[in-house]
């Protein structure tokens, strides 16, 4: 029986970066794939596929309001064979690119799933053939999450979808219902809304993306309404049923209205549920809470060789965070001093019209931790790279410690905001003062400036507003 220093089960971002970082550290390492490609939910039918609808959905947005900026289009339509058909190709090249990356560093795969016989040995089945078994000095569970159900309704594929199905629609739907608001739900909620689409969203919390500092929330519920994207905030689908013409929800809000929605498509976006179906953890030792396996803040699950990582714990459930913790793990169990996940300053990142951004402490949570709380804030309207691009919606909100000056939480919605927030998590991380990101000169023009400008609001000396 073949016996490994590591074996990895999964390869989402967080199990094939774990067993690349494994093999570069010179362990001997497997990773073992219950699917055809690599990549996990993340790289397959997540992450990945749903950016490539967001921009081209956006792109024909722009296309229809071109004519301003002095380009004129005829005839513009869109062409869903045609965006899936890029789609593939991109999820494709990626997924082999992880291919030759894990040949590259010389990480044994097996293609069948993974289930524990002991706590060191691992029975691999694949679809067909017969079932091996391999030895594991070490084991890192990186199984991932799977679409959430309610109790009272069902995925069906046809009418009631998960975020899965909807990368597939062969046209978009006339009318679409999300249950959810949350990252997965406002993301669907643009796509469709830009291809033309009614779309109505159902949170049963205050606002959407109830995660998110609250002003972001109303800024994000503001931007909705303006591309007249429906929303019921703390509502619940009581029932979900069909009707003459597509499906009718019932939805009760806080104060006991019951109204009904007929809807084409009703997508189901309330969360993802960790994936341990067939690991047989019994034998490993291991008992799920509340369906996550208990690890602690290394990642060490009670067994003492194994580990877990990513959307199975109870940490956020984001490809950027498992990534990071397989690098940590891969460490730990090759003997190398390590730096611990700071989930404190995890970035969040929601792929929205307009983008949503955040890391740290939201100003609630600021207070509530007994800071005595600055603020600075600074407009994208205000912005001259802004204008030009059409992107003024939106503002960066800096949380700050008064006393101190320490940035304890940046919150961003508006453009590319994905891709400033990692500029003040490097902030954060520093431990940087308001004062100190003042100072540091942005270039001109840039929307990045608004980043500056609201480190001098913190201070109440913002320059352009």
């Amino acid at each position: 029986m073949k016996e490994y220093d590591v074996v990895v089960i999964g390869s989402g971002p967080g199990g094939y970066v774990a067993a690349i970082k494994s093999a570069q550290l010179g362990l001997e390492t497997a990773l073992i794939e219950k699917d055809d490609s690599y990549g996990g939910t993340c790289l397959n039918v997540g992450c990945i596929p749903t950016k490539v609808m967001i921009h081209s959905s956006e792109l024909y947005d722009n296309m229809n309001h071109i004519r301003e900026h002095g380009v004129v289009v005829e005839n513009v339509h869109f062409d869903m064979d045609l965006l899936h058909k890029r789609k593939k190709k991109i999820v494709t090249k990626l997924t082999k690119g992880v291919a030759y990356l894990l040949k590259k560093n010389k990480v044994t795969t097996y293609q069948g799933r993974g289930s524990f016989v002991d706590p060191h040995t691992i029975a691999i089945m694949p679809g067909e053939g017969d079932t091996e078994e391999i030895k594991a000095r070490h084991v890192i569970i990186a199984t991932g999450s799977v679409p959430k159900e309610l109790p009272h309704i069902k995925f069906d594929g046809e009418r009631i979808l998960n975020s899965t199905h909807m990368l597939d629609l062969p046209e978009p739907p006339k009318s679409l219902a999300v249950i959810g608001a949350g990252a997965v739900g406002v993301e669907f909620a643009s796509i469709y809304a830009f291809l033309g689409s009614q779309v109505t969203l159902i949170e049963m919390l205050p606002h959407l993306l109830p995660l998110e500092d609250e002003e972001i929330s109303l800024e994000l519920e503001k931007a909705f309404k303006k591309r007249r994207i429906d929303y019921h905030l703390n509502s619940v689908v009581k029932e979900v049923r069909p009707g003459d013409d597509g499906m009718i929800l019932v939805v009760k809000d806080k104060e006991g209205n019951v109204r009904e929605l007929q809807m084409d498509k009703v997508l189901l976006a309330v969360g993802r549920a960790p994936y341990t179906d067939g690991l047989s953890l019994e034998y490993a030792g291991l008992k799920p809470e509340k369906g996550f396996i208990p690890v602690d803040e290394l990642c060490r699950t009670e067994v003492e060789h194994i580990f877990a990582i990513g959307d199975v714990v109870a940490t956020p459930q984001l490809a950027h965070l498992a990534s990071a913790e397989g690098i940590m793990v891969a460490k730990i169990i090759a003997g190398q001093a390590i730096h611990p996940v700071n989930y404190s300053t995890v970035p969040a990142c929601t792929y929205s019209f307009p983008q949503v951004g955040s890391t740290g402490l939201s100003e609630k949570a600021a207070r509530e931790k007994g800071h005595d709380v600055k603020i600075g804030k600074f407009p994208f309207s205000a912005i001259g790279k802004a204008m030009i691009e059409n992107s003024t919606d939106g503002f960066i909100k800096i949380v700050t410690d008064a006393k101190l000056g320490e940035v304890l939480g940046v919150h961003i919605i508006g453009a590319i905001a994905t891709e400033h927030i990692s500029e003040m998590v490097l902030a954060i991380n520093l431990e940087c003062t308001a004062e100190e990101l003042a100072l540091a000169i942005h270039p001109h023009p840039t929307i990045s400036e608004a980043l500056m400008e609201a480190a001098h609001a913190a201070h109440d000396l913002a320059i352009h507003i």
